[in-house]
Protein backbone atom coordinates (compact mmCIF):
# COMPACT_ATOMS: atom_id res chain seq x y z
CA UNK A 1 0.00 0.00 0.00
CA UNK A 2 2.64 2.58 0.75
CA UNK A 3 3.51 2.26 -3.07
CA UNK A 4 0.31 2.95 -4.17
CA UNK A 5 0.12 6.10 -2.03
CA UNK A 6 3.68 6.69 -3.18
CA UNK A 7 2.14 6.60 -7.00
CA UNK A 8 -0.50 8.56 -6.25
CA UNK A 9 0.88 11.30 -4.75
CA UNK A 10 3.36 11.72 -7.98
CA UNK A 11 0.44 11.37 -10.14
CA UNK A 12 -1.54 14.06 -8.33
CA UNK A 13 0.51 16.37 -9.82
CA UNK A 14 -0.36 15.58 -13.24
CA UNK A 15 -3.30 15.76 -11.81
CA UNK A 16 -3.42 18.71 -10.72
CA UNK A 17 -2.21 20.44 -14.24
CA UNK A 18 -5.41 18.38 -16.02
CA UNK A 19 -7.47 19.95 -12.41
CA UNK A 20 -6.58 23.54 -14.62
CA UNK A 21 -7.79 22.27 -18.16
CA UNK A 22 -10.85 20.20 -17.63
CA UNK A 23 -12.50 22.42 -14.40
CA UNK A 24 -11.10 25.31 -14.79
CA UNK A 25 -10.61 26.22 -18.44
CA UNK A 26 -13.20 23.42 -19.28
CA UNK A 27 -10.84 22.65 -22.48
CA UNK A 28 -10.74 19.12 -23.57
CA UNK A 29 -7.10 18.80 -23.51
CA UNK A 30 -5.00 15.61 -24.70
CA UNK A 31 -1.57 16.80 -25.28
CA UNK A 32 -0.54 15.21 -21.72
CA UNK A 33 -0.26 11.47 -23.46
CA UNK A 34 2.70 13.42 -24.74
CA UNK A 35 4.41 15.83 -22.90
CA UNK A 36 4.42 13.55 -19.99
CA UNK A 37 6.35 11.49 -21.61
CA UNK A 38 8.72 14.80 -22.98
CA UNK A 39 8.95 15.92 -19.33
CA UNK A 40 10.45 11.87 -18.61
CA UNK A 41 12.69 12.27 -21.34
CA UNK A 42 14.27 15.63 -20.83
CA UNK A 43 14.64 14.74 -17.07
CA UNK A 44 16.12 10.92 -18.08
CA UNK A 45 18.77 12.69 -20.61
CA UNK A 46 19.91 15.77 -18.19
CA UNK A 47 20.24 13.24 -15.11
CA UNK A 48 22.43 11.01 -17.24
CA UNK A 49 24.48 13.89 -18.33
CA UNK A 50 25.49 14.91 -15.15
CA UNK A 51 22.91 18.04 -14.82
CA UNK A 52 21.71 18.53 -10.92
CA UNK A 53 17.98 16.76 -10.30
CA UNK A 54 16.67 19.82 -9.83
CA UNK A 55 17.86 21.78 -12.77
CA UNK A 56 16.16 18.68 -14.42
CA UNK A 57 13.45 18.61 -13.06
CA UNK A 58 12.44 22.78 -13.99
CA UNK A 59 13.74 21.35 -17.18
CA UNK A 60 11.02 19.28 -17.38
CA UNK A 61 8.67 21.53 -16.05
CA UNK A 62 9.75 24.07 -19.13
CA UNK A 63 9.29 21.79 -21.88
CA UNK A 64 5.83 20.91 -20.57
CA UNK A 65 4.91 24.36 -20.85
CA UNK A 66 6.35 24.75 -24.66
CA UNK A 67 3.96 21.53 -25.06
CA UNK A 68 0.82 23.11 -23.99
CA UNK A 69 2.19 26.38 -25.70
CA UNK A 70 1.46 24.50 -29.34
CA UNK A 71 -1.62 23.30 -28.26
CA UNK A 72 -2.86 27.03 -26.79
CA UNK A 73 -1.25 28.33 -30.23
CA UNK A 74 -3.16 25.93 -32.72
CA UNK A 75 -6.22 26.49 -30.65
CA UNK A 76 -6.17 30.40 -30.63
CA UNK A 77 -4.19 31.47 -33.45
CA UNK A 78 -5.07 28.06 -35.74
CA UNK A 79 -8.58 28.46 -34.98
CA UNK A 80 -8.51 24.30 -34.62
CA UNK A 81 -10.65 22.65 -31.93
CA UNK A 82 -9.01 22.44 -29.59
CA UNK A 83 -9.60 18.36 -29.08
CA UNK A 84 -7.60 18.36 -32.36
CA UNK A 85 -5.08 20.86 -31.51
CA UNK A 86 -4.44 18.35 -28.66
CA UNK A 87 -4.28 15.49 -30.75
CA UNK A 88 -1.93 16.69 -33.30
CA UNK A 89 0.50 18.16 -30.27
CA UNK A 90 0.59 14.63 -28.72
CA UNK A 91 1.57 13.09 -31.86
CA UNK A 92 4.14 15.15 -33.09
CA UNK A 93 5.25 14.96 -29.17
CA UNK A 94 6.10 10.93 -29.96
CA UNK A 95 8.49 12.11 -32.57
CA UNK A 96 9.98 14.90 -30.58
CA UNK A 97 10.35 12.45 -27.48
CA UNK A 98 12.51 9.67 -29.49
CA UNK A 99 14.80 12.66 -30.77
CA UNK A 100 15.48 13.71 -27.00
CA UNK A 101 16.03 9.97 -25.78
CA UNK A 102 17.65 9.12 -28.97
CA UNK A 103 16.37 5.55 -28.18
CA UNK A 104 13.10 3.97 -27.18
CA UNK A 105 14.34 3.66 -23.47
CA UNK A 106 16.87 5.95 -21.07
CA UNK A 107 17.58 3.84 -17.80
CA UNK A 108 18.74 6.01 -15.27
CA UNK A 109 19.89 3.06 -12.61
CA UNK A 110 22.84 4.60 -10.52
CA UNK A 111 22.40 7.49 -11.52
CA UNK A 112 21.73 10.45 -8.88
CA UNK A 113 18.00 11.00 -8.42
CA UNK A 114 15.45 12.52 -5.84
CA UNK A 115 14.67 8.97 -4.87
CA UNK A 116 18.34 7.27 -4.79
CA UNK A 117 18.89 10.34 -2.20
CA UNK A 118 15.96 9.53 -0.22
CA UNK A 119 16.98 5.80 0.14
CA UNK A 120 20.52 7.27 1.22
CA UNK A 121 18.61 9.24 3.83
CA UNK A 122 16.84 5.60 4.81
CA UNK A 123 13.23 7.55 3.60
CA UNK A 124 12.93 4.98 0.45
CA UNK A 125 9.46 2.63 0.63
CA UNK A 126 7.99 4.00 3.73
CA UNK A 127 6.49 6.21 5.80
CA UNK A 128 9.08 9.01 5.11
CA UNK A 129 9.17 8.94 1.52
CA UNK A 130 5.58 8.91 1.86
CA UNK A 131 5.81 12.46 3.89
CA UNK A 132 8.29 14.07 1.33
CA UNK A 133 6.18 13.33 -1.78
CA UNK A 134 3.18 15.06 0.82
CA UNK A 135 4.92 17.95 1.51
CA UNK A 136 6.04 18.44 -2.19
CA UNK A 137 2.63 17.71 -3.33
CA UNK A 138 1.12 20.21 -0.63
CA UNK A 139 3.46 23.05 -1.68
CA UNK A 140 2.38 22.90 -5.06
CA UNK A 141 -1.35 22.67 -4.51
CA UNK A 142 -0.67 26.28 -1.78
CA UNK A 143 1.11 27.77 -4.93
CA UNK A 144 -1.64 26.61 -7.30
CA UNK A 145 -4.11 28.12 -4.78
CA UNK A 146 -2.59 31.42 -4.41
CA UNK A 147 -1.69 31.65 -8.43
CA UNK A 148 -5.39 30.95 -8.70
CA UNK A 149 -6.85 33.53 -6.44
CA UNK A 150 -4.46 36.51 -7.74
CA UNK A 151 -5.88 38.88 -10.55
CA UNK A 152 -4.32 36.67 -13.44
CA UNK A 153 -6.10 33.57 -11.85
CA UNK A 154 -9.36 35.43 -11.35
CA UNK A 155 -9.53 35.88 -15.10
CA UNK A 156 -8.03 32.53 -15.95
CA UNK A 157 -11.23 31.00 -13.87
CA UNK A 158 -14.06 33.61 -15.41
CA UNK A 159 -12.42 32.57 -18.69
CA UNK A 160 -13.47 28.98 -17.86
CA UNK A 161 -16.86 30.11 -16.50
CA UNK A 162 -18.23 32.17 -19.37
CA UNK A 163 -15.90 33.32 -22.05
CA UNK A 164 -18.19 35.60 -23.97
CA UNK A 165 -18.90 37.26 -21.03
CA UNK A 166 -15.38 37.84 -19.76
CA UNK A 167 -14.56 38.74 -23.12
CA UNK A 168 -16.86 41.77 -23.43
CA UNK A 169 -14.89 43.21 -20.16
CA UNK A 170 -11.58 43.14 -22.40
CA UNK A 171 -10.30 40.07 -21.32
CA UNK A 172 -8.41 38.48 -23.63
CA UNK A 173 -9.67 34.53 -23.51
CA UNK A 174 -6.68 33.73 -26.45
CA UNK A 175 -3.80 34.22 -23.73
CA UNK A 176 -5.65 33.04 -20.81
CA UNK A 177 -6.17 29.62 -23.01
CA UNK A 178 -2.70 29.71 -23.46
CA UNK A 179 -1.51 30.02 -19.61
CA UNK A 180 -3.75 27.48 -18.84
CA UNK A 181 -2.74 25.44 -20.84
CA UNK A 182 1.16 25.88 -20.75
CA UNK A 183 0.95 25.57 -16.96
CA UNK A 184 -1.13 22.28 -16.99
CA UNK A 185 1.34 20.78 -19.50
CA UNK A 186 3.95 22.23 -17.61
CA UNK A 187 2.57 20.44 -13.78
CA UNK A 188 2.50 17.43 -16.27
CA UNK A 189 5.56 17.00 -17.41
CA UNK A 190 7.07 17.92 -13.63
CA UNK A 191 4.79 14.75 -13.00
CA UNK A 192 6.82 12.68 -15.58
CA UNK A 193 10.28 13.49 -14.46
CA UNK A 194 9.40 12.45 -11.56
CA UNK A 195 7.90 8.97 -12.03
CA UNK A 196 10.86 8.65 -14.18
CA UNK A 197 13.19 8.91 -11.83
CA UNK A 198 10.51 6.76 -9.24
CA UNK A 199 10.51 3.61 -11.91
CA UNK A 200 14.39 4.23 -12.76
CA UNK A 201 14.25 4.75 -16.35
CA UNK A 202 12.26 7.11 -19.46
CA UNK A 203 10.33 5.08 -21.95
CA UNK A 204 8.88 6.27 -24.78
CA UNK A 205 5.55 4.72 -23.95
CA UNK A 206 5.20 5.46 -20.69
CA UNK A 207 2.67 8.37 -21.21
CA UNK A 208 0.08 6.58 -23.43
CA UNK A 209 -3.74 6.63 -21.16
CA UNK A 210 -2.40 9.29 -18.67
CA UNK A 211 -5.52 11.78 -19.95
CA UNK A 212 -7.73 8.92 -18.60
CA UNK A 213 -5.47 8.60 -14.73
CA UNK A 214 -5.86 12.62 -14.33
CA UNK A 215 -9.35 12.54 -15.64
CA UNK A 216 -10.09 9.46 -12.95
CA UNK A 217 -8.47 11.46 -9.75
CA UNK A 218 -9.83 15.03 -11.01
CA UNK A 219 -13.19 12.97 -10.86
CA UNK A 220 -13.25 10.90 -7.70
CA UNK A 221 -11.91 13.42 -5.99
CA UNK A 222 -14.85 16.19 -6.19
CA UNK A 223 -17.26 13.30 -6.83
CA UNK A 224 -16.47 12.64 -2.81
CA UNK A 225 -15.02 16.24 -2.01
CA UNK A 226 -16.78 18.44 -4.54
CA UNK A 227 -15.48 21.75 -5.51
CA UNK A 228 -17.06 24.58 -4.27
CA UNK A 229 -13.84 26.53 -3.20
CA UNK A 230 -10.92 26.38 -5.27
CA UNK A 231 -8.51 25.09 -2.09
CA UNK A 232 -11.71 22.26 -1.26
CA UNK A 233 -11.29 21.26 -5.14
CA UNK A 234 -7.42 20.88 -5.45
CA UNK A 235 -7.51 18.68 -2.05
CA UNK A 236 -10.28 16.88 -3.86
CA UNK A 237 -7.53 16.30 -6.69
CA UNK A 238 -5.01 15.30 -4.50
CA UNK A 239 -7.53 12.86 -2.68
CA UNK A 240 -8.68 11.26 -5.74
CA UNK A 241 -5.41 10.36 -7.26
CA UNK A 242 -4.51 8.86 -4.21
CA UNK A 243 -7.95 6.80 -4.07
CA UNK A 244 -7.53 5.86 -7.55
CA UNK A 245 -4.25 4.09 -6.99
CA UNK A 246 -5.01 2.58 -4.18
CA UNK A 247 -8.24 0.80 -6.08
CA UNK A 248 -5.96 -0.11 -8.75
CA UNK A 249 -3.87 -1.87 -5.95
CA UNK A 250 -7.03 -3.54 -4.43
CA UNK A 251 -7.78 -4.81 -8.00
CA UNK A 252 -4.35 -6.10 -8.32
CA UNK A 253 -4.43 -7.75 -5.03
CA UNK A 254 -7.44 -9.51 -5.64
CA UNK A 255 -5.94 -11.19 -8.74
CA UNK A 256 -7.33 -9.30 -11.27
CA UNK A 257 -5.23 -9.47 -14.33
CA UNK A 258 -2.85 -6.62 -15.11
CA UNK A 259 -4.17 -6.03 -18.68
CA UNK A 260 -7.30 -5.32 -17.37
CA UNK A 261 -6.49 -2.12 -15.56
CA UNK A 262 -7.40 0.53 -18.32
CA UNK A 263 -10.45 -1.13 -18.41
CA UNK A 264 -11.22 -1.10 -14.39
CA UNK A 265 -9.94 2.98 -15.03
CA UNK A 266 -12.50 3.62 -17.59
CA UNK A 267 -15.32 2.06 -15.53
CA UNK A 268 -14.18 3.92 -12.56
CA UNK A 269 -14.67 7.38 -14.61
CA UNK A 270 -17.77 6.10 -15.85
CA UNK A 271 -19.39 5.05 -11.99
CA UNK A 272 -17.55 8.33 -10.84
CA UNK A 273 -19.48 10.51 -13.52
CA UNK A 274 -22.66 8.15 -12.95
CA UNK A 275 -23.36 8.22 -9.40
CA UNK A 276 -24.42 11.62 -8.91
CA UNK A 277 -27.28 11.40 -11.47
CA UNK A 278 -28.71 8.58 -9.06
CA UNK A 279 -28.33 10.64 -6.34
CA UNK A 280 -26.04 7.98 -4.59
CA UNK A 281 -22.99 9.90 -4.65
CA UNK A 282 -24.89 12.55 -2.47
CA UNK A 283 -26.05 10.07 -0.13
CA UNK A 284 -21.41 9.19 0.33
CA UNK A 285 -20.30 12.51 -0.42
CA UNK A 286 -18.69 14.35 2.75
CA UNK A 287 -20.36 17.16 0.73
CA UNK A 288 -22.64 19.65 2.66
CA UNK A 289 -26.34 19.25 1.24
CA UNK A 290 -25.44 22.93 -0.52
CA UNK A 291 -22.84 21.84 -2.44
CA UNK A 292 -24.24 18.64 -3.48
CA UNK A 293 -25.46 19.34 -6.43
CA UNK A 294 -23.12 19.26 -9.68
CA UNK A 295 -22.62 22.88 -10.72
CA UNK A 296 -24.06 23.87 -14.35
CA UNK A 297 -21.91 25.81 -16.68
CA UNK A 298 -22.30 29.68 -17.03
CA UNK A 299 -24.46 30.19 -20.14
CA UNK A 300 -23.51 32.58 -22.70
CA UNK A 301 -24.17 36.34 -22.12
CA UNK A 302 -27.59 37.16 -23.03
CA UNK A 303 -29.73 34.14 -22.29
CA UNK A 304 -32.71 34.32 -20.53
CA UNK A 305 -31.79 32.39 -17.31
CA UNK A 306 -28.78 34.85 -16.46
CA UNK A 307 -28.78 37.49 -14.15
CA UNK A 308 -26.14 39.94 -13.41
CA UNK A 309 -25.33 42.23 -11.13
CA UNK A 310 -22.43 44.44 -10.39
CA UNK A 311 -21.21 44.15 -6.96
CA UNK A 312 -18.32 46.01 -6.72
CA UNK A 313 -15.60 48.70 -8.20
CA UNK A 314 -13.03 49.40 -6.45
CA UNK A 315 -9.37 50.24 -7.57
CA UNK A 316 -9.00 46.36 -7.88
CA UNK A 317 -11.43 45.31 -9.96
CA UNK A 318 -15.59 44.62 -10.32
CA UNK A 319 -16.79 41.88 -8.70
CA UNK A 320 -20.08 39.89 -10.68
CA UNK A 321 -22.23 37.30 -9.19
CA UNK A 322 -24.67 35.55 -12.13
CA UNK A 323 -26.76 33.13 -11.57
CA UNK A 324 -26.63 30.16 -14.16
CA UNK A 325 -29.98 27.19 -13.57
CA UNK A 326 -29.26 26.08 -9.23
CA UNK A 327 -26.02 27.59 -8.90
CA UNK A 328 -24.72 30.90 -8.43
CA UNK A 329 -21.21 31.89 -9.32
CA UNK A 330 -19.26 35.22 -8.25
CA UNK A 331 -16.36 36.34 -10.85
CA UNK A 332 -14.15 39.21 -10.20
CA UNK A 333 -12.84 40.92 -13.92
CA UNK A 334 -9.84 42.41 -12.62
CA UNK A 335 -8.39 46.22 -13.28
CA UNK A 336 -5.64 44.78 -15.73
CA UNK A 337 -7.81 43.07 -17.68
CA UNK A 338 -10.41 46.17 -18.10
CA UNK A 339 -10.04 47.79 -21.72
CA UNK A 340 -8.15 51.34 -19.90
CA UNK A 341 -7.35 54.52 -21.28
CA UNK A 342 -3.40 55.14 -22.26
CA UNK A 343 -3.18 58.22 -20.17
CA UNK A 344 -2.80 61.65 -21.79
CA UNK A 345 -2.32 60.91 -25.50
CA UNK A 346 1.31 62.08 -26.67
CA UNK A 347 0.45 61.55 -30.33
CA UNK A 348 -2.02 60.97 -33.33
CA UNK A 349 -1.50 57.10 -32.96
CA UNK A 350 -2.83 56.92 -28.95
CA UNK A 351 -5.77 59.39 -29.47
CA UNK A 352 -6.98 57.60 -31.86
CA UNK A 353 -6.44 53.94 -29.92
CA UNK A 354 -8.40 55.45 -27.21
CA UNK A 355 -11.47 56.20 -29.90
CA UNK A 356 -11.33 53.41 -30.90
CA UNK A 357 -11.72 51.88 -27.36
CA UNK A 358 -14.70 54.34 -25.92
CA UNK A 359 -16.37 53.14 -29.72
CA UNK A 360 -16.20 49.76 -28.68
CA UNK A 361 -17.44 50.30 -24.95
CA UNK A 362 -20.30 52.37 -26.76
CA UNK A 363 -21.22 49.68 -29.06
CA UNK A 364 -21.33 46.78 -26.65
CA UNK A 365 -23.68 48.87 -24.35
CA UNK A 366 -26.01 48.66 -27.37
CA UNK A 367 -25.42 45.52 -27.25
CA UNK A 368 -26.73 44.45 -24.40
CA UNK A 369 -30.05 46.98 -24.25
CA UNK A 370 -28.15 50.14 -22.72
CA UNK A 371 -28.46 52.20 -25.60
CA UNK A 372 -25.85 53.34 -27.89
CA UNK A 373 -25.07 56.19 -25.29
CA UNK A 374 -26.27 55.09 -21.96
CA UNK A 375 -23.03 54.96 -20.59
CA UNK A 376 -22.49 58.58 -20.77
CA UNK A 377 -25.90 60.14 -19.48
CA UNK A 378 -25.65 57.91 -16.46
CA UNK A 379 -28.73 55.52 -14.93
CA UNK A 380 -32.40 55.62 -16.64
CA UNK A 381 -35.29 54.45 -15.91
CA UNK A 382 -34.87 51.10 -17.68
CA UNK A 383 -31.37 50.64 -15.98
CA UNK A 384 -29.95 50.10 -12.48
CA UNK A 385 -26.30 51.23 -12.84
CA UNK A 386 -24.26 52.24 -15.20
CA UNK A 387 -20.55 53.76 -14.64
CA UNK A 388 -19.10 57.02 -15.14
CA UNK A 389 -17.41 57.98 -18.20
CA UNK A 390 -13.76 57.48 -16.43
CA UNK A 391 -12.47 58.65 -13.01
CA UNK A 392 -9.05 59.14 -11.82
CA UNK A 393 -7.51 55.85 -11.90
CA UNK A 394 -8.08 55.52 -15.80
CA UNK A 395 -10.69 53.27 -15.78
CA UNK A 396 -13.29 52.86 -19.02
CA UNK A 397 -16.87 53.24 -18.69
CA UNK A 398 -18.44 49.44 -17.92
CA UNK A 399 -21.66 47.86 -19.09
CA UNK A 400 -24.62 49.20 -18.14
CA UNK A 401 -26.22 45.90 -16.34
CA UNK A 402 -29.73 46.02 -15.99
Amino acid sequence: MITAVELGLIYAVMALGVYLTFRILDFPDLTVDGSFTTGAATAAVLITNGVPVAAAMLAAFVVGCLAGLVTGLLHTKGRIDGLLAGILTMIALYSVNLRIMGRANVPLLGEDTLFRSLADLGLARNLGSVLVLLAGVVLIKLVLDWFLHTDLGLALQATGDNEEMIRSYGVSTDRMKILGLMLSNGLVGLCGSLMAMYQGFADISMGIGLILVGLASVIVGQAIFGRRTVFLATLAVIVGAVVYRLIIQLALNAGLNPNDMKLISAALVVLALLLPRFGLARRLSLRTPKTADTPTAAPAVGSADVEMQRRVHTTRGELFAYQAGSGRREIWVSRWALPRAPGPARNVRAAAALAGRLWRVMWRADRVGCGAHGAWRGPSPQTTDCAAPEDEAGWLPSLCVR
